[in-house]
Parts: structure tokens; sequence; C-alpha cells
């Protein structure tokens, strides 16, 4: 399977592209779909986010965005891996407080 490589420099662009993609999957408006996510960490250092998407009926799609790897990997409502990104340019991940989920 070839990977689309994409540029998204900054969070707001990857933040909106995560969004925008996990919403057209499942037919979903983005205005009634709020975005969530958290941040994820490997040994205490800030390795990458979690996003995910609740829509009616309990569907829930998912991406994880592994900021080591310059990928975004995107799962469908049943956990299955649906596709891959290739990142050739992507944000700095800084250190947030906490794990907590945030809506976006």
């Amino acid at each position: 399977m070839i990977e689309p490589v994409l540029s998204l420099p900054t969070l707001d662009a990857l933040v909106t592209y995560v969004h925008q993609t996990l919403c057209e999957h499942d037919a979903l408006d983005p205005e009634q779909a709020p975005l969530f996510r958290a941040m994820l960490t490997r040994a205490g250092k800030p390795c990458g986010i979690a996003f995910h998407v609740e829509g009616p009926r309990l569907l829930k799609t998912s991406a994880v965005w592994a900021a080591d790897d310059h990928r975004i990997i995107f799962y469908d409502s049943t956990g299955l891996r649906r596709s891959v990104v290739r990142l050739s340019e992507s944000p700095e991940i800084a250190a947030k407080p906490g794990r907590r989920a945030m809506a976006a």
C-alpha cells in the first residue's frame, strides 16, 4: 500500500487535517462531531497525540500522530487500521501538563 505524504508544519494544520479526515470517512459534520485529543508520552516525554471523534450510535473513530515516526495512523470505529499518512513536515511536539483529554 502506498502511503500519501503531506506537509503539516503547524499543530493547527495537523489538528484540522485529522478532524476533517475522521469526519469525512463516516460522513460526519465537523461542527456536530467535536474532536478530542490526548497527549501520548513515552518514558515521561511527549511522543504524539491520540485523537478521536464521536458520532451517533456510539460511533467513535480515531487517529494517532506518532511524532517520532512522522506519520498519522487512522483507525475505523472497530479499531482496525484504515490508513496511514506520512508527514514530510510536522510540528514540534511540546510538553503539555497532564494527559487529560481536551476538546479541540
